[in-house]
């Protein structure tokens, strides 16, 4: 298991993301939504604004107050 941090202590494995993405785009909206219906949604944010969104290939998706460019570079590093 390779941990990525995506801020306040929270980690996902970096071997089950298949996308970082921003909240902005309605299309992105809409699967937040869908994920929240179908109880695959977690929120890590510890209250903050989402500011990314991180899809799994388990299909659950991990919403995170960290910028997508962030938490990409965090994962670069463990590559390193």
């Amino acid at each position: 298991m390779k941990p990525v941090n995506i801020g306040f202590g929270n980690v996902v494995n970096e071997d089950r993301i298949v996308a970082v993405v921003s909240p902005e785009a309605a299309p992105i909206k809409r699967i937040i939504q869908t994920a929240k219906d179908n109880g695959a949604a977690i929120d890590a944010t510890c209250g903050r604004k989402t500011r990314s969104v991180i899809i799994c290939d388990s299909g659950h998706v991990v919403l995170s107050a960290l910028m997508p460019d962030t938490i990409a570079g965090k994962s670069q590093k463990n590559a390193e």
